[in-house]
């Protein structure tokens, strides 16, 4: 049985995924600290939410 998530649910599980992808960790090549994804600390990738509230099944604003 599937379960429906609500949009804030999603949003989320979003920025768990994010927070752990990009984080300072110490790179022994270049012996000092960078972002997980490999760019140079601050990490300034940016990332869109795949899908926007206005698409969201099932839920009025």
């Amino acid at each position: 049985m599937r379960r429906r998530i609500t949009y804030a649910q999603y949003l989320t599980a979003i920025a768990i995924t994010l927070t752990r992808r990009h984080k300072p960790v110490w790179s022994w090549i270049r012996w000092r600290y960078v972002c997980k994804c490999g760019n140079e600390l601050p990490c300034r990738k940016r990332h869109k939410v795949p899908v926007s509230q206005d698409h969201w099944p099932g839920e009025e604003r």
